[in-house]
């Protein structure tokens, strides 16, 4: 199992960033996908999550209506588009699978919300 992340940045207090996550190694479409990201000296929280045949998605609470989660099933990618970016989005943001009992993170991806 792989997980490739991209997008990842420095932006504006305002602006956009789009994260995608690349799966390999696993029937991509038949798990449900997650983003998660941790903040210095915060824990790693969840940020968005995507299910996998309907594609019903939930989100936290301190980023509902500026991040959406989509997936493409076809190039087995999830995305993370974030709009209206604020410092507090500031941190590491990981794509996440559980296959069965086994968790899959992706590689470190930083974002920073600076002026």
């Amino acid at each position: 199992v792989q997980l490739v992340e991209s997008g990842g940045g420095l932006v504006q207090p305002g602006g956009s960033l789009r994260l995608s996550c690349a799966a390999s190694g696993f029937t991509f479409s038949s798990y449900a996908m997650r983003w998660y990201r941790q903040a210095p000296g915060k824990e790693r929280e969840l940020v968005a999550g995507i299910s996998s045949a309907v594609g019903s998605k939930d989100y936290a609470d301190s980023v509902k209506g500026r991040f959406t989660i989509s997936r493409d099933n076809a190039k087995n990618t999830v995305y993370l588009q974030m709009h209206n970016l604020i410092p507090e989005d500031t941190a590491v943001y990981y794509c996440y699978v559980r296959i069965l009992l086994t968790s899959y993170w992706g590689q470190e991806n930083q974002v920073t919300v600076s002026s």
